[in-house]
């Protein structure tokens, strides 16, 4: 195994890879801004280096400045979490020609699976079906964009080929706004992500999001750990993910599982990933693949009893899969609710100092959160402060899990979301699973 590597990352994904790296005996480096050398994985990380100031852009997203603290630290290999330069292939190129190991996919797979378009043709080509749409990029010849938009049938969405996180997209009802639609489209993608290429498909009225976990090592061998449904999202954020997905049959699970790991093994992926679906009337259609470790892996690793860090540590040491699908059990039901640092009315960032911090206990749960007593949430990054995370034998049982989870944690100082959560988890459509992409903003609209 590693003898030690750099952690990429801040907050609580970055402890819970520390964590993982202890089970495992490896050394870990903490890498981090000026604004969060008081992080709690700094402090117990075995050496940290401070990469930079606190923008982004001159310190978690400094190329340079990581490979420098893994050579000057004797690292092997360098974790990147999610988010910042988790999904960067660039990043993944330079990790590897720097000589270390870059824990995640190869580059070109992150480059395949970075941009949609490629994506969508990919996923075609292993037989995993697809929102309607043939995922070419949009030109210039409006008569052709036209009719492409009647073939498909309105309403449809226009996407950025570079997007992500809910932004570079625009839903279109009907011809009339098309063209305009196409155009600023295209102005907003080469503004935030470099690539004005974007493309159209069927925009589907009320989908809700599934997602499959996939794990694959370099010797041939990928497995699916079942799914998850992150339907409960606020501007295409997700706020509340759970495993199993409600309603989904065993046989679709084991059909789809099993389609998402064979097309792992075809385009060559390694480590963690996920498929994301929109499912709409008994049908999955792929939207995209998320090439990482993802926020709500928790709910996941409760329901299967697997460490997807660890696995992840040991795939990119180039160990074969620990596990075989047949060994893979699915045991009830779990529950992640997002905290962040945020006014639950108006959303707005709650940066400040915690005063008071009480992490809930008792049976089936778990919180993962790098705050405590008197940290200070700097203003500088997402508002994610923490997950909570409640198992139960089944649905009712987490949910009943998380509402006294939710009633017994104490975050003082700041405002938080957990109001918000408290009320998700006593909302009727959300209590008898029938929540899809949009019911969440339909119901914060009409409590205004």
């Amino acid at each position: 195994m590693f003898s030690k590597i750099v952690i990429a990352n801040r907050g609580e994904i970055a402890l819970r890879i520390l964590r993982a790296c202890r089970e495992l005996g490896i050394k870990t480096v903490a890498v981090y801004s000026s604004a969060d050398r008081d992080l709690k994985h700094v402090r117990l990380a075995d050496e940290s280096v401070c990469i930079g100031p606190p923008a982004s852009i001159d310190s978690y997203l400094n190329i340079p400045a990581i490979i420098s603290a893994a050579e000057v630290t004797d690292a092997e290999a360098i974790h990147p979490g999610y988010g910042f330069l988790s999904e960067n292939a660039s990043f993944s190129e330079k990790v590897q020609q720097s000589g270390f190991v870059f824990i995640g996919p190869r580059a070109d797979t992150i480059r395949l699976m970075g941009d949609k378009i490629s994506a969508k043709q990919a996923m075609k080509a292993a037989g995993i079906p697809c929102v309607p749409g043939d995922g070419s990029p949009l030109g210039d010849d409006e008569k052709q964009n036209l009719k492409l938009a009647h073939e498909i049938g309105y309403p449809v969405i226009i996407k950025a080929a570079g997007g992500g996180g809910g932004r570079g997209m625009r839903t279109v009802h009907t011809e009339a706004a098309l063209l305009n639609s196409i155009a600023m489209t295209k102005a907003e993608a080469a503004s935030a992500f470099g690539n004005s290429t974007v493309y159209m498909e069927k925009f589907l009225e009320d989908p809700r999001h599934i997602e499959f976990q996939v794990m694959a090592d370099a010797h041939g061998n990928a497995i699916h750990l079942g799914e998850r449904d992150c339907s409960m999202q606020r501007r295409h954020q997700k706020v509340v993910e759970e495993a199993p997905a409600p309603g989904i049959t065993e046989e679709q699970r084991k059909r789809m599982g099993e389609r998402c790991a064979r097309a792992c093994v075809e385009i060559g992926y390694l480590g963690a990933g996920t498929f994301e679906f929109l499912y709409e009337k008994g049908e999955f259609y792929f939207i995209e693949m998320n090439t990482r470790v993802q926020v709500e892996h928790p709910v996941t690793e409760m329901i299967t009893g697997f460490d997807i860090v660890k696995e992840q540590l040991r795939i990119a040491y180039g160990l074969p899969l620990s596990i075989t699908q047949e060994q893979v059990k699915f045991t009830g039901h779990a529950i992640e609710c997002r905290l962040n640092a945020e006014d639950p009315v108006n959303f707005m960032p709650s940066p400040g100092i915690i005063s008071q911090f009480h992490m809930p206990g008792g049976p089936g749960i778990r919180c993962e959160t790098h705050i405590y007593n008197g940290y200070k949430v700097p203003p500088y990054y997402d508002s994610m402060i923490g997950k909570l995370i409640a198992h139960g034998e089944n649905r009712n049982s987490a949910i009943a899990r998380m509402n006294t989870a939710l009633s017994e944690i104490i975050i003082d100082g700041i405002k938080t979301n957990i109001p918000l959560q408290k009320d998700i988890m006593n909302d009727q459509g959300f209590v008898l699973g029938s929540q899809n992409i949009h019911y969440l903003e339909k119901k914060l609209a009409s409590q205004q």
